[in-house]
């Protein structure tokens, strides 16, 4: 409270901070990818909002990138945001290397990231209509792109005047190496060539230093835990938020159980779901059902990460032909689309949950193959009659029968790791207020706004808040040892809607005689 020292008779205004810190929700389909990519940042978080966002940055369909297909299946299923990173292979002694294009002996432009996609690269350097004859336009193609992609710069120049480094600082296709001095011949240029003759006449120029074909490492070889440290899927750890994890593949190669393992407990870190591809190993035809119990996805306890099965059959773009693909794109695309129309508490399961552009399932999965893969924590994609390919299992890899876990349900473990986010981010500006039942008082104000705003939207069991949900934040579980040692204890519990997994109808026939 501001205290005023009045002078004269009248009235005086003050403002006062309000006691309201409103809890924003956050983002409940942010999908984040690990994958090898033929170009694009490597071991970086990208955030592409869109289809032909990730082919900018990351090429587009390509048969060696099982991720490009999956990226593809996520947005066309409804998604709408992920974060893209594409895996440097930091086990493999082979890197791949960015190509280079020499335009003068100290003028060198190499290729904004590293992969063979650069030496596709044509600059062409020329002074048609230039005035000032110490200047020069760029015209920079990317002949590898579907359309291509062409940037230029004109009058651009290696003194202070119009600055050719100062220009190429915003281009998406090139980066300069060290200070150029020398102007480049007009003419074409190319990685790993002499330039060609300029279109008016007269001899090409010399080939100047620093023309470096750029090599790609083999898709098979990458690796997407890099380092176990920063790389690979541990670049993820610099995204702002993302709530899917998918690691594609191709379908005859698998990550390791204890590799899957790690992958889930980075994401219960960062209350995020691995959602897995069925292992190579079950694909041999028809489900062998024991290979599935001797050889589990990942351990009976990742409630962050949830197993599905089969794979998916899809018109490749590239050739025009049928292709096999593993379901992660298109599953986190669906858990989007539930989102956005449900919300995170409903089930991403059911007749409603289609999976869009998907021709055929590798397997057909019928009703006792469906009985023996949910109690496994198997969620089961069938091919329905008259309405196609749909998502028939809401279980986390924790929901084994025999296993009862709290956690055996998608949505009501999505539904825990949304709360825990939101709160974790709408509560920061507790951090270094006096500790006390003032404090106690806001702080039960706004987590119980933001929870019965949920309840109202109905996230949660109960017919009254009192039954859905429960905030506590006062001296019983902050006693003066937790306040001695700067602790405030805040107890946020809620009342989880479970999907009707099992319908049950009894059906009577009445006797012709009875009344009605």
């Amino acid at each position: 409270m501001v205290t005023l020292s009045p002078t004269y008779p009248g009235v005086y205004v003050t403002e006062i901070p309000s006691p309201v810190h409103p809890i924003v929700g956050v983002q409940t389909a942010v999908a984040a990818f690990v994958g090898y990519a033929p170009r694009g940042p490597v071991d970086t978080a990208v955030n592409v909002q869109g289809w032909l966002d990730y082919v900018q940055q990351f090429g587009g369909f390509d048969p060696s990138s099982p991720m490009s297909y999956a990226v593809y299946m996520f947005f066309l299923n409804g998604g709408g945001s992920a974060e893209i990173v594409r895996a440097g292979a930091a086990k493999v002694v082979t890197a791949a290397v960015p190509a280079q294009i020499g335009l003068s002996p100290d003028f060198v432009l190499e290729a904004a990231s590293p992969g063979s996609w650069g030496n596709g690269l044509q600059v062409k350097v020329d002074t048609d209509k230039v005035v000032d004859k110490t200047l020069f336009n760029l015209t920079i193609t990317d002949s590898t792109a579907a359309p291509k992609v062409t940037e230029s710069y004109l009058a651009v120049g290696v003194g202070s005047k119009n600055n050719v480094v100062a220009a190429l600082a915003v281009s998406r296709l090139v980066t300069v190496v060290g200070t150029p001095g020398t102007a480049p011949a007009p003419g074409v240029y190319t990685s790993g060539a002499a330039p060609a003759a300029p279109a008016g006449g007269g001899g090409a120029p010399a080939a100047p230093p620093g023309n470096v074909l750029g090599t790609d490492v083999a898709a098979s070889q990458t690796d997407a835990f890099g380092d176990r440290a920063t790389t690979g899927l541990f670049a993820l750890a610099k995204a702002d938020i993302f709530n899917m994890l998918c690691l594609p593949t191709a379908v005859d190669k698998t990550y390791a159980s204890a590799d899957l393992d790690a992958a889930s407990a980075f994401c219960a870190k960062y209350r995020a779901m691995l959602i897995v591809d069925p292992p190579s190993s079950w694909m041999t035809g028809t489900l062998a059902f024991q290979t599935v119990v001797n050889n589990p996805a990942v351990t009976s306890d990742a409630a962050n990460a949830a197993t599905y099965y089969p794979n998916l059959v899809v018109p490749d773009p590239t050739t025009r032909m049928p292709t096999v693909i593993g379901p992660c794109g298109a599953v986190a695309g669906a858990w989007a689309r539930t989102d956005q129309s449900r919300g995170v508490w409903k089930a991403p399961a059911g007749t409603e949950v289609a999976l869009a552009g998907v021709s055929d399932l590798t397997v057909k999965v019928d009703d006792d193959e469906s009985g023996i893969l949910n109690p496994l924590a198997i969620n089961g994609l069938r091919n329905l009659p008259l309405l196609g390919p749909r998502v028939w299992g809401a279980r986390t890899a924790a929901g084994l029968d025999e296993d009862t876990s709290e956690w055996k349900y998608i949505p009501a473990r999505r539904t825990a790791l949304f709360i825990e986010e939101s709160l974790y981010r709408g509560t920061r500006w507790v951090v270094f207020e006096p500790n006390d039942e003032p404090l106690w008082a806001q702080i039960r104000l706004n987590v119980g706004a933001f929870m019965n705003t949920l309840f109202t939207q109905g996230a949660f069991q109960g017919s009254t808040p009192a039954e859905a949900y429960l905030v506590k934040c006062d001296a019983e579980n902050n006693p003066q040892p937790s306040i001695d040692t700067g602790v405030v204890n805040i107890l946020v519990g809620f009342a989880p809607l479970y999907p009707a997994e099992f319908v049950f109808i009894n059906i009577e026939q009445l006797a012709g005689s009875t009344q009605r």
